[in-house]
C-alpha cells in the first residue's frame, strides 16, 4: 500500500498541536501558582495508532507500523487521595482544639488572674476590711468601707459568672450559625451537590474537568475542619459526601444534598462547639465551681455572723450571691458590750481557708485546661501544616520545574515546526519542479 506524500505533514502537525496543547498546561499551571486548592495538571501525551506497511520486506514478506506522530490523551491532575485522607483527619483535630482554645481564652480572659481585678485580689480586700473592723470594732468608716468591700466582691462573683455564661452561649449562637439555613454548611453542600452535577456531566462526555475537582477537593477540606468527613465514588467521578455520622452530599438524590441534619458523631469545630455549650463543657463546669465557692463564702461568713445574715442566705451561687448587711447591721461581737470583735476576728481568720482554697484550686484548673489546649492546638497545626506540605510537594505548583516544562515543550514545538517546513521544501520540489530540465 503506498504512503501519501502528505503523511508526514500529518505527523508534524500532530506534533505540534500536541507541544502547543502542553505549554498551554503548563501556562495554565504557572497561573494558578498561588491558587488555594489548586492542583498542577500535566498534558500526558501518547503515540497515535501506526499506520500498517504490508510486505515491506522483499526478503521475509514481513510488514512494518510507520509511525503517525503524537496525540494528547489525557490533562491528568496530580493529587494523592492518601494524603487528601490525611489532611482531612488532622484538620478535624486542628478544629476541635482550635475551638476549645478559643473558648478558653476567654474564660482566662473573664478570670484575670492573677491581677487586681480578678477575684482573689476581692476577696483579699474583703478579708483586709474585716481585719480593719477587728481592729476598730467602734469606728463606722470601717464598717462601712467594709460593706462596700463586699458588694464589690459580689458584684465580681456576678460577673464572672455571666462572662462564663456567655461564653457557653457564644459556642451554641457560633454552632447554630455555621450549621443554620444560611451558614457554612448549608452553602457548601449546596456547592458540592451542583459540582458533582457539572462533573458527572463532563465526564459522561469523557472530558477532564480538573478544576471543578480542584473546587470540590477544596470544599471537603473545609468541612473537614467542622467535623469528621468522608467521601464514596458512585461512579463518574461523582461523590457521596458523610458529614459528621450522616450524608451530607449525596449525587443518586434529586437535591443532591440533605440539611439541616443532627450530625451524631461531629467531631471536629462543631462537635466541639456542642460541647463547650453543654453543662458539661468548661465553660459552665467552671460557673459550677465558682458556685461553690460562692456558695462556701456565704455559709461561712453568715455562720459567724450570726446576729443578721451579711449575705443574703438564699443567694449561694455566684449569680445570686448579694450583701444584706449594712454599715449599722455589721456585727462586729457576740456580746452586747461595746467594742467586742470576737467576730470581726473570727471571720477575718476565714482568710486562706476554703473559700480561698477552692477559689485558687478553680484557677489552677482554668490555668491547666487553657494550657493543655493551647498544646493540642499547636500540635494539631503541626501535623496539618506537615501533611499539607507533603501534599503540596506532589500537587502545587513548582515554578522552576514548570519554566524547565516551558523550555522542554517549545523546543518540541520548534523540532516540529522545522519538519514541517523540511518536508514543505520537499513536496515543492516533488509538485513544483519535478521534470523541468536543468535540475
Amino acid at each position: 500500500m503506498p504512503i501519501s506524500s502528505f503523511m508526514g505533514l500529518q505527523t508534524s502537525l500532530r506534533g505540534l498541536l500536541a507541544q502547543q496543547e502542553a505549554m498551554d498546561t503548563t501556562g495554565h499551571n504557572v497561573a494558578n501558582a498561588n491558587t488555594p486548592g489548586y492542583s498542577r495538571q500535566e498534558a500526558v501525551l501518547a503515540p497515535t495508532q501506526p499506520f500498517v506497511v504490508p510486505a515491506n520486506s522483499v526478503l521475509t514478506g514481513a510488514g512494518a507500523q510507520l509511525g503517525t506522530g503524537v496525540d494528547v490523551t489525557t490533562i491528568r491532575r496530580i493529587r494523592d487521595a492518601f494524603l487528601d485522607i490525611q489532611y482531612r483527619a488532622q484538620s478535624t483535630s486542628l478544629g476541635d482544639a482550635t475551638a476549645r482554645s478559643n473558648s478558653l481564652d476567654q474564660v482566662e480572659l473573664a478570670f484575670a488572674e492573677p491581677g487586681s481585678d480578678g477575684l482573689a485580689s476581692q476577696l483579699s480586700k474583703f478579708w483586709d476590711a474585716w481585719s480593719d473592723v477587728a481592729n476598730a470594732p467602734e469606728d463606722a468608716g470601717a464598717r462601712g468601707a467594709l460593706v462596700s468591700s463586699a458588694q464589690t466582691l459580689a458584684t465580681s462573683f456576678q460577673t464572672l459568672s455571666s462572662q462564663l455564661t456567655t461564653v457557653a452561649q457564644q459556642a451554641q449562637d457560633e454552632y447554630d450559625a455555621i450549621t443554620g439555613p444560611t451558614g457554612d454548611v448549608a452553602s457548601w453542600a449546596k456547592e458540592l451537590a451542583g459540582l458533582n452535577t457539572s462533573i458527572r456531566d463532563a465526564v459522561v462526555r469523557g472530558q477532564q474537568p480538573n478544576d471543578l475537582m480542584d473546587r470540590r477537593d477544596q470544599l471537603i477540606d473545609q468541612l473537614s475542619s467542622l467535623a469528621q468527613v468522608s467521601v464514596t465514588d458512585t461512579g463518574n467521578s461523582a461523590l457521596k459526601v458523610d458529614f459528621g455520622g450522616v450524608t451530607l452530599v449525596d449525587p443518586t438524590t434529586p437535591a443532591g444534598y440533605s440539611w439541616p441534619q443532627t450530625l451524631t458523631t461531629p467531631g471536629g469545630k462543631l462537635g466541639a462547639l456542642l460541647d463547650l455549650a453543654s453543662p458539661a463543657g468548661a465553660p459552665l463546669s467552671f460557673r459550677s465551681e465558682l458556685d461553690a465557692v460562692a456558695s462556701d463564702l456565704v455559709t461561712s461568713v453568715n455562720a459567724l455572723h450570726t446576729a443578721t445574715p451579711f449575705f443574703d442566705p438564699a443567694g449561694t451561687t455566684a449569680a445570686t450571691i448579694s450583701v444584706v448587711a449594712t454599715q449599722a447591721t455589721v456585727q462586729t461581737g457576740s456580746g452586747a458590750a461595746s467594742g467586742e470583735n470576737d467576730v470581726a476576728q473570727a471571720i477575718t481568720a476565714l482568710r486562706g481557708g476554703t473559700t480561698d482554697q477552692l477559689y485558687g484550686a478553680l484557677v489552677a484548673r482554668v490555668g491547666v485546661a487553657v494550657q493543655a489546649n493551647t498544646r493540642a492546638e499547636s500540635t494539631a497545626q503541626s501535623l496539618v501544616d506537615a501533611v499539607d506540605s507533603r501534599r503540596q510537594s506532589i500537587s502545587g505548583v513548582s515554578l522552576d520545574e514548570e519554566m524547565t516544562n516551558l523550555i522542554r515543550f517549545q523546543r518540541g514545538y520548534q523540532a516540529s515546526a522545522r519538519t514541517m517546513t523540511t518536508l514543505d521544501d520537499m513536496l515543492d520540489t516533488l509538485i513544483n519542479r519535478t521534470g523541468r530540465t536543468g535540475l
